[in-house]
């Protein structure tokens, strides 16, 4: 975890940490944390114990093509959706987790190439937010990122990293109608796309003024 992202939270004073464990340290890791906390009527609440998942902080970027009006997204299996009882393979926006050193802005660039073929020709973020708070760390920085969709789909991913990834092109209605119809199965994939829909006219009018010189 690099230093960016160890920012003090906001009403730190109000919890009392008194101990931090660490349990497991794998691919991932999981901390206990024993702490107090202020309560909303006054006083402190109880000692509490709690766990929490580890596994780093990631950036996400929905390749958007504003001349043709079209997205890229990509379908991978995704073990935690089969333990969950759902189907494994998850229709998703490029994505991936910030190594150390790392900005976000660099590694969707990378993931972009990896995971979908596709080059960024530039990026607007959408924002940062937590996925999980109730029992992991994480954070996704989230960015619209400007690409020529002509060409772009095909098979993807790093090998050697176990990456099996399906890119494909649709047009931004047919995704929207999807999105109406609740066909996207993660919180990753609905959120980057509802911003869109809500941005969109914003975002081609500038993407496309800059790309005509004026």
């Amino acid at each position: 975890m690099t230093e960016k992202h160890r920012k003090t939270p906001k009403n730190a004073e109000k919890v009392e940490i008194l101990a931090r464990d660490r349990l497991y340290q794998g691919y991932f890791a999981i901390d206990r944390y024993r702490f107090r906390h202020r309560l909303f009527r006054g006083g402190l609440s109880p000692v509490l114990d709690r766990e929490v998942f580890e596994r780093g902080h990631a950036a996400a970027v929905l390749p958007y093509d504003p001349a043709l009006d079209r997205i890229v997204l990509i379908e991978q299996f995704r073990i935690g959706a089969l333990a969950a009882g759902t189907a494994p393979w998850l229709v998703e926006i490029v994505a991936g987790i910030i190594e150390e050193d790392e900005s976000a802005e660099a590694l969707v660039h990378r993931e972009a190439e990896e995971e979908a073929g596709c080059a960024l020709r530039a990026l607007y973020p959408m924002g940062r937010y937590l996925l999980s708070p109730g029992g992991s760390s994480e954070t996704m920085t989230f960015f619209c990122g400007m690409v020529d969709s002509r060409g772009l789909g095909g098979l993807h991913g790093l090998s050697d990293e176990g990456e099996d990834i399906r890119a494909f092109v649709l047009p931004f209605k047919e995704a929207r109608d999807n999105l109406k119809e609740n066909l996207y199965q993660n919180a990753t994939t609905v959120l980057a796309l509802q911003w869109l829909a809500l941005n969109r006219d914003m975002l081609r009018a500038l993407w496309l003024e800059k790309a005509d010189g004026n």
